[in-house]
């Protein structure tokens, strides 16, 4: 990566729908839309809605499933600089494990970001990511059927993150995403009916930042040997520097995308020009820089 700009899976869809918009090369990596290991529709409409600082989507993980983007896309991603890391998701451990194998050494794939908010349908339908032993689970299992870079996804959904965390680091995870969206609803009081064609959705946006700014702080704490990647209500370059300073070594941009396309390369060039402000050489020298001056504050 040469910078620690990264889009969002779902929000940047596969990269191509914005080359037209700007130089997507210049981005650190790209995390393209989620696959299951078939094709897969999605929810019902309505699927998507506005909030006060925020987002309500409940898209179901629309996809065209592995095979189709191994055949359509990964060739078009083999011909980019920027790194491209595929979002996958599975209804059983042994579907995230397959789908694992099918990208492995796949030219055009850096690497896997594993979605663990999904229901594990072997099990009641309770998310992957609510239980520490399941999430280790789908992350070793993963892990041993890749060579490829795999990143964990974390849900906020739960009062156990940390525990989740260092479960998922010692299953072989090499770097841990935060955080995945909010579960919420909004009602039609026209109608009297939620809004959402599933009932609930994910909140994202600037509403969600200071719970997964708060997340990033306590992993980073717990989780010493990998990497922390920040997502959550980034719009702009402060709230980037922030996540750095929490402890990330990078950042998502996500539902921002959705409200400004240009929005990745305006925050990159905040970035740079608050390193040449501070006379900064590098981004490294962020990182973690909160979480340092605290413990000396003590």
């Amino acid at each position: 990566m040469n910078n620690p700009l990264i889009t969002a899976s779902g929000t940047f869809g596969y990269g191509t729908e914005f080359e037209h918009l700007y130089d997507i090369q210049k981005l650190g990596a790209i995390v393209c839309k989620g696959i299951f290991l078939n094709p897969r529709e999605g929810n019902k409409q309505p699927r998507i809605t506005e909030t006060a600082s925020g987002i309500l989507n409940a898209i179901g993980l629309q996809g065209i499933g592995v095979e189709a983007l191994i055949k359509e896309k990964a060739p078009i991603w083999a011909k980019w600089k920027v790194p491209v890391i595929v979002n996958i998701a599975g209804n059983c451990v042994e579907e995230y494990a397959e789908i694992a194998a099918k990208l492995d050494q796949v030219p055009g794939i850096s690497g896997l970001e594993v979605n663990i908010s999904c229901p594990n349908i072997k099990s009641g339908g309770v998310e992957f990511g609510l239980d520490p032993q399941a999430a280790a689970r789908v992350t070793s299992a993963v892990r041993q059927a890749t060579t490829l870079p795999v990143w964990v996804k974390l849900t906020p959904n739960t009062s156990e993150i940390i525990e989740i965390a260092c479960a998922v680091a010692a299953a072989g995870a090499d770097a841990l995403v935060l955080i995945n969206t909010l579960k919420g609803m909004a009602i039609d009081i026209k109608t009297r009916r939620p809004v959402l064609g599933n009932l609930t959705g994910g909140l994202s946006g600037p509403a969600i930042k200071p719970v997964a700014l708060r997340m990033v702080y306590e992993v980073a704490g717990a989780v010493k040997d990998i990497p922390i990647i920040g997502c959550g209500g980034i719009v702009k370059a402060e709230d980037a520097i922030e996540f750095l300073l929490a402890g990330a070594s990078a950042v998502q941009i996500g539902s921002a995308n959705l409200i400004n396309p240009h929005a990745p390369m305006e925050i990159l060039a905040g970035l740079e020009a608050f390193l040449a402000r501070e006379n900064l050489n590098d981004f490294q020298s962020l990182i973690g820089a909160a979480r340092q001056k605290f413990s000396r504050a003590l």
